[in-house]
């Protein structure tokens, strides 16, 4: 029985509506945060070299501009990450999604995947949120508990599941395990593979505080989406 558990403008207003494919034009972005405004999304989310542009168009409209850092393999340097942290920020980005090291992690060099984090998190200065994407389709349920426990320890405010371009994507019994682990006052972010609003539902029932999607316009009017 799939009760509905949250209205339509609940479900919008946890949503970054996402646009991350290479080949994503300049009239795609603008399209994406006309329809962001639209629909009263969370933020759009977006690839670095396109966050002035949006930032320029959803200004003061309430909307915010989310980025990739480190995307999508999370296998860049921390200096790199910082560096492309900063110049989002001051570009006008308001929350910035990195890309966990998940080599590190599998290599069990948990101080260098918490530097990591950590990195971005003070190149964040307080000015963004920080989101991890933890990819969690190339984890054992293990690491992902160590995982979220890095993150919260290095003060993320997010973690989140899926970049999207790996393997697999949201599914509710990880985010109820990344809930589980850490706690009612961290954000959990669903994302890869919700495209429609029960499976929007599910996941927030979960746990989960924000959904990254492109078929986000479908979502919310009800229909049946595809990609990310």
């Amino acid at each position: 029985m799939n009760e509905q558990r949250f209205s339509a403008e609940q479900v919008a207003a946890a949503i970054d509506h996402t646009a991350l494919k290479a080949e994503t034009t300049k009239e795609e972005i603008a399209k994406l945060c006309a329809e962001a405004k639209a629909h009263k999304f969370a933020t759009v989310c977006v690839n670095p070299g396109w966050v002035s542009l949006s930032a320029e168009l959803l200004k003061d409209s309430g909307v915010g501009v989310t980025t990739v850092i480190g995307f999508p393999l999370g296998a860049t340097t921390t200096f790199a990450k910082a560096a492309e942290t900063k110049e989002a920020i001051d570009n006008g980005a308001t929350e910035v999604d990195m890309v966990l090291n998940v080599g590190l992690l599998k290599s069990g060099d948990l101080a260098g995947v918490r530097r990591d984090v950590e990195g971005v998190v003070a190149a964040s200065s307080g000015r963004a949120v920080v989101k991890v994407i933890l990819e969690t389709g190339l984890l054992t349920d293990d690491e992902k508990v160590t995982a979220c426990e890095i993150c919260k320890a290095a003060g993320a405010d997010y973690v989140k599941t899926s970049t999207g371009f790996g393997k697999g994507g949201a599914t509710e019994e990880d985010i109820a395990l990344m809930r589980r682990t850490v706690g009612p006052d961290m954000g959990v972010k669903a994302s890869g593979g919700v495209r429609d609003m029960a499976t929007a539902q599910r996941m927030l029932a979960a746990g989960a505080s924000r959904i990254g999607a492109s078929s986000s316009v479908a979502i919310v009017s009800g229909g049946q989406g595809e990609g990310y």
